[in-house]
């Protein structure tokens, strides 16, 4: 039958070896993330230990792994298996067989993946793991070498980049004035969760190029979006846009791999004629021969014809999300976390306050000289320090002490952590770039909060720091452990 061949795409091969390799390689960082990570944060002597998180759990809501058992040699077992999977479809392998081998790998790891996600509570509740998931779910459909790839999952793919971008837009667009007036750059630079090394440079730049990176968001997020689904090369042009643009957000903070994702998927709309006239070292026909012999089953057709349906019917949640006055921001319409609607930054902190946590050897806290600062690995803390580029790993830890400040101290998870503190716990101090006792048990903890800025160009001429931070208040007043194992004040 003529008419099914509309279905196939072959002239998007380049496409699906950028997004079936890039994906699975962002698993792989995700999974790898988490086996470094999540014993610590939330495994049976974690922050917020996943076994008292289950013992309340709606297992009829959250699909996972660990609804029967859990335990941390699990979690690794699935964190090792997961990164297996994901290098072996890095590498191609997989794709070498059927369609139907792929499509078992990716839903593998979008299993097992969503198992821990289920489980991470706020150390998990970050819009980009469902952004992975559903990456995940859906490319698992592209098929394999010996099918052309299928142009309703293509399209499926770039209606997840436009509900990414345009969402992200009309959240901003709905949020802080300071994205109407375009002023939002003047901040965000400072005040974004995990600076990068080149987030200084970019704060410092002219506030009218602030201005013109403002606009130029707009521009990507709510004009470009509707020329993804264009003929080509419109498309092509509309996706170089959006990789442009991620590119730049790369470059200036540690997002994980928020923008990276994105960057990947964006691909969906590059056609290889495109590719081949913008790079002709990229062969325009990638199977010769015997890609023009290729016959996609009618079986194959059916099951993507099926998912397609699946995805579609679950788009209308999302797409009502997306005009509407109350837009929700990564949500989620189905326990599956299937088709959902996303966005971040809809406002942009005007100041960055920062949670310092201080420990000290001596046995009176009040006549104490000797406070000493514990290091994290991505937050600012050493005022002199170059901070690094860690994205697309998550320093999940990292990432949320920022919020504290935004909401309250008093979480359950971070007074948890500075128990851990007092009891020098490995698994917690290996979280930690610095810990000022080399192994040893502070006999108190306090907690002080800064506020931090850029320093201008003078000043780091004269002083070498990177920073200036300006006291403000003690938040948590020293804290201690009795011997009998309780909390003190």
């Amino acid at each position: 039958m003529d008419w099914l061949s509309w279905f196939d795409a072959p002239e998007y091969e380049f496409a699906r070896q950028v997004l079936q390799r890039g994906v699975a390689a962002l698993y792989f960082v995700a999974f790898l993330s988490s086996l470094n990570q999540f014993p610590a944060l939330l495994g049976e002597r974690g922050l917020l230990p996943v076994p008292e998180f289950l013992a309340g759990f709606s297992r009829l809501r959250r699909p996972t792994l660990f609804r029967w058992r859990y335990s941390d040699r699990l979690v690794r077992w699935i964190c090792a298996a997961g990164l297996l999977v994901a290098a072996l479809l890095v590498a191609g392998v997989p794709q070498l067989g059927p369609p139907w081998v792929p499509m078992i790998a990716f839903l593998a790891l979008w299993l097992l993946y969503m198992s821990i996600v289920n489980v991470g509570q706020t150390f998990y509740g970050f819009g980009w793991e469902m952004l992975l998931l559903e990456a995940g779910f859906t490319v698992a459909f592209l098929g394999s070498d010996q099918t052309d790839p299928p142009r309703t999952i293509l399209i499926l793919i770039i209606w997840l980049v436009f509900r990414l971008e345009f969402g992200a837009g009309m959240i901003k667009i709905r949020g802080g004035r300071e994205w109407r007036d375009l002023t939002a750059l003047y901040y965000h630079h400072e005040t974004q969760p995990m600076p990068g090394p080149l987030s200084r440079q970019a704060h410092l730049l002219p506030k009218p190029l602030h201005k013109v990176e403002v606009l130029g968001n707009h521009f990507a997020q709510l004009v470009v979006p509707f020329f993804l689904f264009a003929p080509q090369p419109v498309a092509s042009a509309a996706a170089a846009v959006v990789i442009f643009t991620q590119l730049w957000l790369v470059a200036s903070g540690n997002f994980a791999w928020l923008n990276w994702i994105a960057i990947v998927l964006a691909f969906a709309a590059v056609s290889d004629p495109v590719v081949h006239a913008v790079f002709p070292v990229i062969p325009l026909d990638w199977h010769g021969e015997t890609g023009a012999a290729r016959e996609t089953p009618l079986w194959w057709q059916a099951i993507t014809l099926a998912v397609t349906l699946l995805l579609v019917v679950l788009s209308y949640w999302p797409l009502r999300n997306l005009f509407s006055k109350h837009q929700l921001m990564n949500a989620s319409f189905n326990r599956w976390q299937l088709v959902n609607t996303y966005g971040a930054f809809g406002t942009v902190t005007k100041q960055r306050i920062e949670i310092v946590v201080e420990g000290t050897l001596d046995d009176s806290p009040d006549d104490s000289p000797d406070w000493r600062e514990y290091g994290f690995k991505g937050k600012p803390g050493d005022l002199r320090r170059l901070p690094r580029q860690w994205a697309p790993y998550h320093l999940r830890l990292d990432w949320l002490m920022w919020f504290l400040p935004l909401r309250t101290v008093h979480e359950e998870w971070f007074y948890a952590f500075l128990g851990k503190l007092l009891e020098a716990d490995r698994g917690t101090l290996r979280l930690l770039r610095d810990d000022p006792f080399d192994g040893v048990a502070p006999q108190w903890v306090r907690v002080r909060s800064y506020r931090y800025r850029f320093s201008t160009r003078k000043e780091f001429r004269e002083t070498g720091n990177r920073w200036v931070r300006t006291l403000l208040h003690e938040p948590i007043r020293p804290v201690s452990l009795r011997r009998s194992g309780g909390r003190r004040r």
